[in-house]
């Protein structure tokens, strides 16, 4: 495997940049994957570019994750209480 394609796996910038990268934080924190999911989506924001999109696309992609991620735990959750 490549320089590169290390870099792409292992140290990608769009995370990097922070002092703990958010799968260090989501890991230790025993998150559930919803809320790692939330948190990895909003972390990188603005910070990783699509294919196919521009810089301004790119982050409404992730925050549109963001909101998705949250609208199926609150799907869940409406579930639960309706069986509950």
């Amino acid at each position: 495997m490549s320089n590169k394609n290390d870099n792409i796996v292992y140290k990608p910038d769009h995370y990097t940049r922070y002092v703990i990268e958010p799968i260090t934080f989501i890991m230790e924190n025993r998150l559930e994957f919803h809320t790692g999911n939330i948190i990895k989506y909003a972390m990188r924001a603005g910070h990783k570019i699509y294919e196919g999109e521009d810089k301004i696309g790119s982050e409404i992609t992730d925050l549109r994750k963001v909101m998705r991620y949250a609208e199926m735990r609150i799907e869940q959750l409406d579930r639960a209480a309706k069986n509950g």
